[in-house]
């Protein structure tokens, strides 16, 4: 099996070709996933009995986590944009932000959701608003796709409790209170920067007209039954987002206990998202012009696709963990010489490009260097969101949520790298360069 720096020559080598296929061949992202899954398997020197099987499992895993999620949230968006909720939502971030600073809503939205809503699950939700906020101000649905994408990101890999920013805090021995505190003041300037400011930079961009793929669903060509109310809009869209925290602060409030069980069933986010699109057939009806069927049909149409290239995006991420990538870059950086707070940085962001997983990486590079916090001699708090920073970009094709946002955004795939995969790049930037200005004044702020 191969080993050392012929394992990170095999990666590259492996994205080269799933990009030659894609963009060049126009190969089907899905067969192009598997078949490099296979190839790669192979080259690294798996064993064959066990090839077939490690791709299995990682398409298999991957869609039991966001499988269901994706077949009711693309349901749910359908129900949202045909009762006219979606148009309704949008026009209220254009009054409270104004057009111009649409998408800087669009990025603080997607922060302060995604805290308690995994990554997936708040993307499927809000996707929605991203078309139709691009049609009422004429700004580069990349823009909104930058925003929207990298405010969610943001809050996923550096704000508790978030499971991995949790576990990064736990691993550090960093007060949880002041590490939610200051990775809020991490983030908030990474989601405008990273999300906003570049969002709005990389629209500009894009062609007038753009490379994008406008797919206009009947959802999008007929008109509402009657007119919805902006408040039920918002509560419709609310409803997934609320039920989910339910989850989160029962258990909190009411460890072990019959309550929190409850919560804890319709909160889980598949339940949550169902209750929510039964919620949602049932309200909506009386303001949707077309049959239930109709919505159905073109919402499963449409899911078919996005599940089959995301689970084949988690199986080839299961073949790049099988082949040792990620301990080989651990022996390799924990030899190199450079300041503690930008080696956790580098060490988590090369983890997160290489293994695809941004939670991976935080778990494994604060296992690392967490029980040496006193050694390195830095806060605990500022170790934890240097890491956290590193977690957030370079999202690959190797990472299943590349091509959740990849296909619900309908972008190409070169506008998916420029929006999310650098937009992640600089809004993680930007986080380090925060945490750098919290190292500043070591001694003075609490915790640091």
């Amino acid at each position: 099996m191969i080993t050392g720096n012929m394992l990170l020559v095999v990666f590259v080598l492996a994205l080269a070709v799933l990009f030659f296929l894609i963009l060049k061949i126009k190969l089907e992202p899905y067969l192009a996933l598997i078949g490099i899954s296979l190839g790669t398997a192979v080259v690294v020197g798996i064993p064959l009995a066990d090839i077939p099987g490690i791709v299995a499992s990682g398409f298999g895993n991957t869609l039991t986590g966001v499988g269901i999620l994706i077949g009711l949230g693309v349901i749910f968006g359908q129900f949202l944009a045909a009762s006219g909720a979606v148009e309704k939502i949008a026009q209220s971030v254009l009054r409270v932000f104004g057009i111009k600073r649409s998408a800087a809503g669009l990025a603080l939205t997607g922060t302060t959701v995604s805290i308690p809503v995994f990554f997936d699950a708040a993307f499927v939700i809000l996707s929605g608003l991203i078309k139709s906020l691009s049609k009422k101000t004429g700004i580069p649905i990349i823009s909104f796709v930058s925003a929207l994408g990298v405010g969610l990101i943001v809050s996923h890999s550096m704000i508790a409790p978030t499971p991995g920013p949790l576990i990064v805090a736990e691993n550090t021995g960093s007060d949880l209170g002041l590490f939610i505190l200051y990775g809020l003041i991490c983030a908030i300037p990474a989601t405008l920067v990273g999300g906003y400011l570049y969002g709005m930079f990389i629209g500009k961009r894009v062609q007038p007209g753009g490379e994008i793929e406008e797919v206009q669903t009947k959802a999008d060509k007929v008109e509402p039954k009657k007119q919805i109310s902006t408040a039920l809009s918002l509560g419709m869209l609310a409803l997934p987002i609320i039920l989910i925290l339910t989850n989160t602060f029962s258990t909190l409030l009411f460890p072990k206990t019959s309550i929190a069980t409850f919560f804890g069933f319709i909160g889980e986010k598949n339940v949550a998202l169902f209750i929510s699109v039964i919620i949602g057939i049932i309200v909506l009806s009386p303001y949707i012009s077309q049959t239930k069927q109709t919505l159905y049909a073109e919402a499963i149409n449409s899911a078919g696709i996005i599940i089959l290239v995301t689970g084949a995006g988690g199986a080839f991420g299961a073949v790049i963990n099988q082949s040792g990538v990620g301990n080989h870059l651990i022996e390799t950086m924990q030899s190199w010489s450079i300041p503690v707070l930008l080696l956790a940085f580098i060490f988590s962001q090369i983890l997160r490009a290489s293994l695809g997983s941004a939670t991976v990486a935080l778990v494994t590079t604060s296992s690392i260097l967490g029980p040496l916090t006193v050694d390195l001699g830095v806060a605990p708090i500022l170790l934890g969101l240097a890491i956290c920073a590193g977690a957030i970009g370079l999202s690959l094709p190797n990472d299943s949520g590349f091509w959740v946002v990849n296909k619900f955004s309908k972008l190409t795939i070169v506008q998916t790298l420029k929006a999310w995969t650098i937009g992640g790049f600089v809004a993680g930037l930007t986080a380090l360069a925060m945490v750098y200005i919290l190292f500043l004044f070591s001694g003075t702020l609490p915790g640091l």
